[in-house]
């Protein structure tokens, strides 16, 4: 029966954790910043714009 090779199984080992932790990392930048073309709000309704310092002088 052949010697196993932990070595070579150690490192597949790694090299999958590596690869899920990269994939988690893109995954957790594509929530935070949302695409640059979407400038409408997520739900409608939601007004966006500051109007905490009253009505806009005419």
């Amino acid at each position: 029966m052949p010697k196993r090779n932990y070595g070579y199984e150690k490192r597949q080992k790694e090299l999958t954790k590596q690869h899920k932790r990269e994939e988690k990392r893109q995954r957790k930048l594509e929530r935070s910043a949302p695409p640059a073309g979407d400038s409408r709000p997520d739900e409608p309704g939601i007004v966006t714009q500051d109007t905490s310092e009253g009505p806009a002088p005419s």
